[in-house]
C-alpha cells in the first residue's frame, strides 16, 4: 500500500508541473515573461513585453494587480512593461511611497525602464497612485484610474455618504500614526496639494460608477477633478453605465479597454527625452555628517538661507516634508531665513543672528545668485567664503549646499553663451571648499531649450510658479539622494582649506543702532512703520530704526573691524548720503532704489572693506542731494554691520 502511494504522489507531481511555454505562476503573466524581486522586503515583480518600444515605457500597477488585466495586455502586445510592487494595507502612507521610490529607481535605473510611467489605479490603489505622482509629478506620463479613493475619509474612513470600512480605517490611523483627530485633519490625501502636478500637467482618466456606493464619486472623482482641473490639470472622467455591477456599484466590468489602453499608448509614447538632474550639481564631499546626524543620532537642524524663493512657500517646504517622511524618527528642527531681497552680503553679516544663534547646524543650504546680480565679484566672494568658513568655524561638522537660482538675465546670458559672475563666483567657493552645488540656472535653461518646459509659462518670473517650484524640489531632493552613503562614517571634521581672498567676510555680524554717536537730527524710532502705504519686508519693519530725513543731520559709528556697512530701507523718500572710514575722502551713495517707489527696499551697503586691523569710526551725513526720483532726504539704518579682523 505504501509503494502503490508513494508512486501515485509521484505521478500527480510529474503531472502537475509546468510545462515550458505554459503559464506558470513563477515566469509568466498572461503569456509575457515575469521577473520577480524583492524591494526592501516586498515582492514585486516586472512583466517583459515580446518586442519593447524604443525607450521602454512602462505601466505601474497600485494595487490589485490581477484585476482587470485587459488593457495591461493590450499594453504588453504593444511594446509596454508592466510593474507591481505589493505594498498593501498601508494606504499610500509615506512609508510605503518610500518603498515606491526605491522600486522606480531600480527600474528606471538597473532595468532602463522610461524616466516617465504611467500610473494605473484601481480602488485604494488612488491613495498610492496620486500620493506618490504628487511627490513626483515630473516622473509620471499620466494616470488611469478605476473608481479610485481620492480621500481616505471617505473610504475608509466613511465620514461621508458611503459605509467605509472600520477595520480598515484602524488600520490606517495605525499605520499612519494618527489619532483619529489627526486623520480628520490631515490635508494630503489625493484631492489635496495638487498644484504640482497640474503644473506638469498630467493627463488623468478615471472611470467610475455613477451609483457607487463604497467610493462615492461626490467624494472622491468629482472632488478630485474640480480642484485638479481649477488648476489647469487636464482630466476627463468616463462613467461605466453597462452592467453588471457589484459591491455596492464599486465593481464593473471595463467596457472599453482598448480606448483606455490608447489613453496610456498617445500619452506614454514615444519616449521623450528627459535631461537628468545629476546634469547640474556636483556632489563634492557629499553630506556625510548630515547623514550620520539623521541616521544615527536621530536629531538634526536644517536651515534655509536665501532671498524670496527661499522665503516663499515651495521647494523649501518641500524639502522639509521630504526630509522628515524619509527619516520619520529623526528628530528634525528647521530654521527658515529667507527674507526677500537679499544676497550674499546680507547673508554674511546676518548668519550669526538669523541661523548659528539658534544652535549647531547640521545642514545649511545658501541661496544667492539672484540677488548677487549687481553686486561686483569681489564682494560676492569675500561674501559666499565668508558665510562657509563662519558656519564651520562655528560647528566644524555642518554640511553646506550653495544653489544658484534662475533669473530672465541668467536665462540669455546662457543663450549667448556666456555665464554669468554670479554663477561663477558660486560655483568657484562651492568648489574651493568641497562642498556640493547645484545651477538651477543652467538647469532652466537647458530644459527650456530640450522643450520639457518654458519660462513664461512655468517660472512666470524670477519667483518661480508652480512647476518651477518642483523642478527647483526634485533637483535638490536628487543631490541629497546623490549624496546617501551606503555606510554612514563617524562625523568628519575637515580643515578649512586657505581663503580666496584675506578680506573675507568671516566674522560678519550685526552692530547696534545704539552704538552710534547721534548729531542732530538723528534720532531712533523704537518701532518703525511707514506711514506712505508702500511695501515693507518682514525684520524690517516693526522694528528700531536709526533715521534722518534733513540734509545736514551727522553721526559716527566706532567700530573695531576690517569691514562696515549699513542695513537700510530705502523707499520712496530715500536720499542721498555721504560717508567717510577715518579720515578719508567723504563719498557719496545715492539710497534711492528702482524699486523705492513701491516698496521699502532692504538693501545692504559696504561702505569700507579690507581696512587695516584695529579700530575705526565710519561717518555718515545726510547730503543736499537727492535722486529725481524721490520724494525726500531719509536715511533709515535698521542695523550696521562689521567684520571684525
Amino acid at each position: 500500500m505504501f509503494k502503490f502511494n508513494y508512486l501515485l504522489a509521484i505521478i500527480l507531481i510529474c503531472f502537475f508541473l509546468p510545462v515550458k511555454g505554459q503559464d506558470s505562476k513563477n515566469n509568466l503573466w498572461k503569456g509575457f515573461e515575469k521577473v520577480k524581486l524583492t524591494i526592501d522586503g516586498h515582492e514585486a515583480y516586472y512583466v517583459k513585453p515580446a518586442h519593447p518600444l524604443a525607450g521602454n515605457p512602462w505601466v505601474w500597477r497600485a494595487s490589485f494587480p490581477d484585476w482587470h488585466t485587459e488593457i495591461d495586455s493590450i499594453l504588453l502586445t504593444k511594446g509596454f512593461y508592466v510593474a507591481f510592487i505589493n505594498v498593501d494595507d498601508q494606504y499610500g502612507s509615506p512609508q510605503a511611497l518610500r518603498i515606491w521610490d526605491k522600486f522606480y529607481t531600480y527600474l528606471t535605473g538597473k532595468q532602463a525602464f522610461a524616466p516617465k510611467v504611467a500610473l494605473e489605479a484601481v480602488s485604494r490603489g488612488g491613495l498610492y497612485a496620486y500620493g506618490w505622482a504628487k511627490r513626483n509629478p515630473d516622473k509620471v506620463s499620466c494616470i488611469y484610474a478605476e473608481t479610485p479613493v481620492c480621500d481616505f475619509k471617505s473610504w475608509p474612513g466613511g465620514k461621508g455618504k458611503g459605509p467605509g470600512d472600520a477595520k480598515a480605517w484602524e488600520e490606517l490611523k495605525q499605520v499612519y500614526h494618527f489619532t483619529e483627530e489627526q486623520a480628520l485633519a490631515y490635508n494630503d490625501n489625493p484631492i489635496d496639494n495638487l498644484e504640482g502636478l497640474a503644473s506638469f500637467r498630467v493627463p488623468v482618466l478615471h472611470t467610475i460608477g455613477l451609483d457607487d456606493k463604497l467610493a462615492p464619486p461626490n467624494e472622491n472623482t468629482y472632488l478630485f477633478a474640480q480642484k485638479y482641473v481649477a488648476l489647469g490639470g487636464p482630466m476627463s472622467i468616463h462613467p461605466v453605465t453597462q452592467g453588471p455591477f457589484e459591491l455596492q456599484g464599486h465593481h464593473f466590468n471595463i467596457d472599453r479597454p482598448g480606448y483606455y489602453a490608447d489613453f496610456i499608448f498617445n500619452n506614454s509614447y514615444p519616449v521623450k527625452t528627459i535631461l537628468p538632474y545629476s546634469n547640474f550639481y556636483k556632489t563634492a564631499g557629499k553630506l556625510n555628517n548630515f547623514y550620520y546626524a539623521v541616521t544615527v543620532k536621530k536629531k538634526a537642524t536644517v536651515s534655509f538661507l536665501g532671498g524670496s524663493i527661499t522665503f516663499n512657500p515651495g521647494w523649501r517646504d518641500k524639502i522639509c516634508k521630504y526630509l522628515k517622511e524619509t527619516y520619520p524618527t529623526t528628530d528634525f528642527h528647521f530654521i527658515a531665513a529667507g527674507i526677500p531681497s537679499l544676497g550674499s552680503l546680507p547673508h554674511a553679516f546676518r548668519v550669526q543672528r538669523d541661523i548659528l544663534d539658534s544652535g549647531k547646524n547640521d545642514l545649511m543650504f545658501v541661496e544667492a545668485a539672484v540677488n548677487d546680480r549687481g553686486t561686483d565679484s569681489t564682494t560676492q566672494v569675500r561674501s559666499l567664503e565668508g558665510i562657509v568658513r563662519h558656519v564651520k568655524k562655528a560647528n566644524p561638522y555642518t554640511d553646506v549646499i550653495f544653489m544658484s537660482f534662475a533669473d530672465p538675465q541668467k536665462i540669455e546670458n546662457y543663450n549667448k553663451g556666456k555665464i554669468s559672475p554670479e554663477l561663477v563666483n558660486h560655483e568657484m567657493v562651492a568648489g574651493h571648499y568641497n562642498i556640493p552645488y547645484i545651477n538651477l540656472s543652467l538647469e532652466a535653461h537647458d530644459k527650456i531649450k530640450n522643450g520639457e518646459l518654458n519660462w513664461a509659462d512655468d517660472f512666470k518670473d524670477i519667483h518661480p510658479w508652480y512647476h518651477g517650484q518642483e523642478l527647483y524640489f526634485e533637483t535638490i531632493k536628487s543631490l541629497l539622494q546623490a549624496c546617501v552613503q551606503d555606510q554612514y562614517k563617524e562625523p568628519v571634521s575637515i580643515k578649512l582649506p586657505q581663503p580666496i581672498d584675506k578680506a573675507r567676510f568671516e566674522n560678519g555680524h550685526y552692530y547696534n543702532i545704539t552704538n552710534a554717536k547721534l548729531g542732530k537730527g538723528w534720532q531712533i524710532t523704537p518701532n518703525w512703520k511707514p506711514n506712505d502705504g508702500l511695501s515693507t519686508r518682514d525684520g524690517f519693519v516693526n522694528v528700531p530704526v536709526l533715521n534722518a530725513d534733513e540734509p545736514g543731520a551727522e553721526l559716527s559709528l566706532p567700530f573695531k573691524g576690517n569691514a562696515v556697512g549699513i542695513a537700510v530701507v530705502a523707499g520712496g523718500d530715500a536720499g542721498t548720503i555721504s560717508y567717510a572710514v577715518d579720515n578719508a575722502q567723504f563719498k557719496d551713495l545715492d539710497l534711492f532704489t528702482e524699486f523705492s517707489s513701491w516698496l521699502h527696499l532692504p538693501i545692504y551697503h559696504l561702505l569700507g572693506d579690507n581696512l587695516s586691523s584695529g579700530n575705526h569710526v565710519l561717518k555718515i551725513k545726510i547730503s543736499p542731494q537727492k535722486n529725481n526720483g524721490s520724494k525726500g532726504h531719509a536715511c533709515r539704518i535698521v542695523n550696521f554691520f562689521v567684520n571684525d579682523k
